[in-house]
């Protein structure tokens, strides 16, 4: 490279990395983005945009399997998923490739190596065991995280499998046990229950999707359980012996137990990446995995910043982001609002999709908030009826005193697509007065929003 000096390098270049790089890009600061494999990272190659992919076609699937609701006969219905996979694939590809078009716009530069920080304002890069020392006034750490693996789950990546496995399995395993039931989890178990596995989700806290609310999560598990998916909660795992077929033993209330499996996914959550980054001579504060920031993403260090799963959770890809761009505007003088770490989205693909912002009834209690509660079901709600997709409800909690909405829990059809109205809504200070008197368009899912928050202050016209 000719220019070996840089306003901002970023090492690592998923959904926080690369936007963090375009960001810096259009503020006209000189700008590498250094990713030792494919652009987009895990959540772009090997989680948010494949596993989407997938989960479409077993949306599709299970349409088909119900097409006599819709007036359609179909006979002899095969589903291969190996195209499913290579669909999946193909996507991520792109998306890819997409990334480097954005950066040649934005008159970013990029390098496909591995790279630590060699010193203050010194990054060395290794391309290939090609070694050479780069110059950078800022620097950006955004390497992501990795699946944690416990001792007692002995993960091979072959019968006890990581979700970047899951992803690209050769056939459907006739038995799948899944431990962890967090967003990765719930969205494996239904991917591969509508393709005819038997699934088991064994799950140590006392709730499917133990961060969301209670109410929403009992839902969850009832549709799982109605399509045949097999849920222990509560449960923790003592061992998994792998062999012909792995032996999966549980501690459950009522004893031990084993449970079969051909396929076992270990998806119990993430570590960071601070590994061989050179923190350590550097002295950069870390918390167990995880790189410890200000409210601007910097480190202890001067010029030092980390953004993203590996500046600690939630690992989300829309909160990486959103740090790239907070912290890329710091760096260029911009003082842009610092990130609202109660207001992140947080969304599952399974079906019903789940997604929330803000406090769980539990949490707005345990503070000691006084709050009125309101809920709309699907069941019975007109767009829910035509699409054929009634299960779930919208419940939205407010303070009780003013009004303003708390927290905000969606579950069922285009759940996650919904959610955005609620985040805005807290974003601008939003009171219940506010969301009902806001017009909602009709048929539409999201009048189930207006009607929850009617609800609220016993004025709901529709249930």
């Amino acid at each position: 490279m000719a220019d070996k000096q840089y306003d901002v390098v970023v090492i690592g270049g998923g959904p926080g990395g690369y936007v963090a790089g375009i960001r810096a890009g259009q503020l006209g600061l000189k700008t590498l983005v250094i990713e030792k494999d494919k652009l987009g990272g895990i959540c772009l190659n090997w989680g948010c945009i494949p596993t989407k992919a997938l989960i479409k076609n077993a949306e599709v699937l299970t349409t088909f399997k119900h097409a006599a609701d819709f007036g359609f006969s179909v006979d002899n219905l095969t589903a291969d998923f190996s195209k499913a996979v290579k669909r999946s694939r193909d996507i991520s590809l792109k998306s890819s490739k997409g990334i480097e078009f954005l950066f040649k716009k934005n008159k970013v530069d990029h390098l496909y190596a591995t790279a630590k920080i060699a010193g203050k304002g010194a990054v060395e890069v290794d391309q290939q065991g090609k070694k050479e020392r780069i110059a950078a006034k800022h620097i950006i750490i955004a390497t992501g995280a990795r699946p944690r693996i416990l001792p007692n789950i002995p993960v091979d990546r072959k019968q006890v499998i990581t979700s970047t496995e899951a992803m690209v399995l050769p056939e459907v395993p006739k038995r799948m046990v899944i431990i962890g039931s967090g967003a990765i989890g719930s969205e494996f178990a239904y991917i591969y229950n509508a393709y005819g596995s038997k699934v088991t989700i064994i799950e140590m806290l006392d709730s499917l999707l133990p961060i969301e609310d209670r109410e929403i999560t009992k839902i969850l598990r009832r549709n799982f359980e109605k399509s045949g998916i097999e849920v222990y909660t509560d449960t923790k795992v003592e061992s998994v012996t792998p062999g012909k077929e792995a032996t999966v033993k549980i501690a459950t209330k009522d004893g031990v137990k084993e449970i079969k499996a051909d396929i076992v996914l270990s998806a119990i959550g993430v570590q960071g990446n601070i590994e061989d980054l050179g923190l350590e001579a550097l002295g950069v504060k870390t918390d167990r995995s995880f790189i410890k920031v200000d409210g601007a993403l910097r480190t202890n260090v001067e010029g030092i910043y980390a953004i993203g799963d590996v500046a600690g959770p939630p690992c989300l890809a829309h909160k990486a982001s959103h740090e790239g761009i907070v912290c890329v505007e710091t760096i260029a003088g911009k003082h842009p609002h610092a990130v609202d770490y109660e207001n992140i989205p947080g969304c599952t693909y399974c079906q019903p999709q789940v997604a929330s912002v803000g406090m769980t009834e539990e949490k707005a209690r345990a503070a000691g908030k006084e709050v009125k509660i309101g809920r709309y079901p699907f069941r019975s709600h007109g767009k829910a009826l035509a699409l054929n997709e009634t299960e779930g409800m919208v419940k939205l909690i407010f303070d009780a005193k003013y009004g303003e909405l708390l927290g905000a829990h969606i579950i069922g059809p285009e759940a996650t697509e919904m959610i955005a109205e609620l985040v805005t809504a807290r974003t601008l200070e939003t009171t219940a007065e506010q969301l009902f008197n806001t017009i909602h368009a009709h048929p539409t899912l999201t009048e189930g929003i207006a009607e929850a928050a009617l609800d609220a202050y016993g004025r709901a016209l529709h249930i």
